[in-house]
């Protein structure tokens, strides 16, 4: 009945780091979530983050690495997988982290945040995978690995083993960066071995700047068919669990959340902000506003559009000087219908959004988010 102007709408920004950090990052709540070099194209890779530079946005790297067509002046989280690709090397056929390696890149200016990538919702527990045909000299040069061959992740980290070393690698990440915001990635699983987890932070007094919470119904060509089916809770579930956890072990003030999951439009950011996230991670969304025509080829090296291969013809028809433009104006225009809604359900900030303002149908009655998930 009493609507705010949506152009007077606050809380579009969000800041990241705990009291651990000394670098903090004032972020937007909506982030291109972690796509690689070798998965996506350098023209896709260029797009992207000329757009998160024009939008004043942040551009996750995936776990291939740093590349040079990251390099184009958008804020970056540099995400650190199972690979250690960008941050690590081969040491008799294993991947391990590597202090100087990583601090090299770690400490670039365009490195806003850090992001650990324990798994991804497309295939929880497995590791990544980048196929033969997509590993090129120049990908296999930046990955420090063979061209011309399959790449597959260790689906765990040979940098640690338990919550106590967890934490020291954490510690040892944020301080090799020189205090920027650290974070780690997961889509849940074991909820007995997610809250133990929370409780050793609590314990530790240490733990995160962020977390990355992946739903299981994350998408990617090269994944696993029954991975991508079955393994790993959806994104919802996930997220309120995760939120949960945060409230019981008193750290909901020093760890915010990012939620990734097929969020599209305005009203799947405001439900995920009403459950708990802080800010959201997209993907497929922002390889639509590149063009992605969703062809499902983009294991196979043959992506018509140019956005998922390596193929320098196809490559071509993605034309960074237009695509950039597209991804800036999707973020703003995203970023102002969410604007929109809030002011139509009367709220000031986006901020403010609680689980209790959206609602659903349960059986025979409607009910507010809160009454289904925080009952």
């Amino acid at each position: 009945l009493f609507p705010k102007d949506h152009h007077h709408i606050t809380g579009d920004r969000v800041i990241f780091g705990s009291d651990k950090c000394t670098q903090k990052y004032n972020g937007s709540i909506i982030n291109i979530s972690a796509m690689s070099f070798g998965s996506l194209s350098k023209n896709a890779i260029m797009a992207l983050n000329q757009g998160a530079k024009m939008g004043a946005f942040a551009h996750n790297t995936g776990e291939g690495g740093i590349s040079p067509y990251h390099l184009q002046g958008g804020d970056l989280i540099f995400q650190v997988g199972t690979g250690y690709f960008g941050a690590g090397k081969s040491v008799n056929g294993k991947r391990v982290f590597d202090d100087v390696i990583f601090k090299k890149n770690a400490i670039r200016p365009e490195v806003k945040m850090i992001e650990i990538k324990f798994s991804q919702g497309a295939k929880p527990g497995h590791g990544g995978i980048l196929p033969a045909k997509k590993n090129t000299e120049e990908i296999a040069k930046i990955r420090s690995v063979e061209p011309g061959t399959q790449v597959d992740s260790p689906p765990s980290h040979s940098a640690f083993s338990n919550y106590t070393e967890m934490i020291s690698f954490i510690q040892k990440v944020r301080d090799l960066s020189g205090g920027k915001p650290v974070g780690i990635k997961f889509c849940v699983g074991n909820n007995e071995e997610i809250e133990m987890m929370f409780k050793a932070f609590s314990e530790a007094n240490n733990y995160p700047d962020f977390i990355s919470v992946d739903g299981g119904e994350g998408g990617t060509g090269a994944a696993p068919l029954e991975f991508t089916n079955y393994i790993g809770s959806p994104l919802i579930e996930g997220l309120v669990f995760v939120n949960k956890l945060l409230i019981k072990y008193n750290l909901k003030n020093q760890i915010k959340i990012i939620a990734a999951g097929k969020a599209i439009d305005a009203f799947d950011i405001v439900k995920l902000l009403a459950l708990g996230a802080d800010a959201i991670g997209m993907a497929r969304s922002f390889m639509l506003s590149l063009g992605c025509i969703q062809a499902r080829e983009c294991n196979l090296d043959t992506c018509p559009v140019g956005v998922a291969t390596q193929d320098e013809d196809l490559v071509e028809a993605l034309v960074v000087e237009q695509k950039n433009v597209r991804v800036k104006n999707y973020h703003y225009k995203t970023i102002t219908a969410v604007k929109e809604m809030i002011a139509a359900m009367g709220v000031k900030s986006i901020a403010d959004i609680s689980s209790n303002q959206v609602f659903r149908r349960r059986k025979e009655e409607i009910v507010s988010l809160k009454e289904v998930y925080y009952k």
